[in-house]
């Protein structure tokens, strides 16, 4: 389970994350902050990249999830084991979704009620480049073996 220090997320919806994974009924779970729409007070540029990178995976992976860049991901610890990894910033996330896919397990996405979106001025890490990089790296895993 992957949880941010920032408290963007809130920490009370981790079971609801893992729980599939512990039922035995998923390997793969992303928390998605997009089933209802674009939550309150997420800037502009943040929905329009948060957008393109969902739009990306259905596109390049035929798979139809709702939310990327999400933080709550969890995963079986021999499946998250079994991928190399070459990622060292923000580039996890798309690279652990490309191999996921590539691998054709399934991502199940639950539904998140308690995001709230940082600002820059809150200490928001993550710029444009960061953006260009995870939809570069959908591309890149996506035709690589």
């Amino acid at each position: 389970m992957i949880q941010d220090a920032d408290l963007e997320y809130d920490p009370n919806e981790i079971p609801k994350v893992v729980a599939p994974i512990l039922r035995g009924e998923a390997t793969v779970v992303y928390g998605t902050r997009f089933r209802r729409g674009m939550p309150k007070g997420m800037p502009l540029p943040n929905k329009i990249a948060n957008i393109i990178l969902a739009w990306a995976v259905r596109l390049l992976y035929r798979y139809p999830l709702t939310d990327e860049a999400t933080c709550y991901k969890a995963f079986r610890t021999d499946f998250l084991r079994s991928i190399p990894l070459q990622c060292q910033r923000f580039e996890f996330c798309p690279e652990v979704t490309a191999k996921t896919l590539k691998r054709g397990v399934p991502i199940l996405e639950v539904e998140l009620e308690g995001y709230r979106p940082r600002l820059k001025r809150e200490g928001k890490k993550i710029r444009w480049t960061d953006g260009v990089e995870a939809l570069w790296t959908l591309m890149k895993y996506r035709f690589r073996e």
